[in-house]
């Protein structure tokens, strides 16, 4: 008997998106992601990342936005429009990359229980969440503490939880490992590596994406210029030349 197909989490139909400024952040660009899959995306400062990921939970609004008809981007089958923003940013849990852009309550408990206070939840369901998303990132003894005094590496965790505690199906991350030191990126590899949806991370870090995940994305120019299993798509020298990138040190020949 046949396995069941994967479930498709992720479809963009020749996605476009040009800034106010005449700038063109993303051009014609098609891709599919299934359930479960961690996916680097990797490229140029200026490639579209970022504006790629805003696109996943309707951050960044487009005029395709505005009709199912014309829908580019799709979450477990929903399209992203304006009148099914809310089912879709419940499965999608969006880490920005300054955790400043996403703490702004007195106390951590507060803004891990943000999200499920707008869900709706009852406050006994919204507690339980933050204390079992807390214990997750490791910081179960930091409810009452002020954001601002943590680390760095502490408000990343604490936005982190956040995101968790709204129980998404898929994790979109930006830049997840700058600015953390060793040890904190080593935390933040094992959180991902328990969490068992899908991922699209965002990241110049190579040798994370190597070990998180299983499938890379290089864009640049607002398009996608490769795509293939990780190792495979970052030990090209040609290629990622090409789009001003390097290979990482441990896939390098000799190295």
């Amino acid at each position: 008997m046949n396995a069941a197909p994967p479930m498709r989490t992720i479809e963009l139909r020749k996605l476009s998106f040009r800034y106010p400024n005449g700038r063109v952040a993303l051009e014609n660009l098609s891709c599919c992601v299934d359930q479960g899959e961690r996916i680097a995306v990797v490229g140029p400062s200026g490639a579209g990342k970022s504006t790629l990921l805003m696109h996943l939970n309707g951050l960044l609004p487009s005029p395709a936005m505005t009709q199912e008809a014309q829908a580019q981007v799709f979450i477990e089958s929903i399209p992203v429009i304006k009148g099914r923003l809310p089912e879709v940013r419940r499965k999608v849990g969006f880490l920005f990359q300054d955790p400043d852009d996403q703490l702004f309550c007195p106390t951590v408990r507060e803004d891990v229980a943000f999200g499920p206070l707008n869900l709706g939840l009852a406050q006994a369901e919204v507690m339980l969440r933050v204390n079992r998303s807390l214990a997750a990132v490791s910081l179960p003894e930091h409810g009452a503490r002020n954001p601002s005094q943590l680390s760095t590496g502490e408000r990343k965790r604490v936005c982190l939880a956040g995101v968790l505690a709204c129980e998404p199906s898929m994790l979109v991350l930006d830049e997840p490992t700058s600015n953390l030191d060793p040890r904190a990126r080593r935390q933040l590899l094992e959180i991902l590596r328990s969490f068992k949806g899908t991922q699209i991370i965002a990241t110049h870090d190579l040798d994370f994406a190597l070990d998180l995940c299983q499938r890379a994305f290089v864009l640049d120019g607002g398009k996608i210029q490769a795509d293939g299993p990780v190792e495979q798509v970052l030990a090209n020298p040609v290629q990622m030349d090409r789009h001003g990138l390097e290979v990482p040190w441990r896939l390098r020949r000799g190295a």
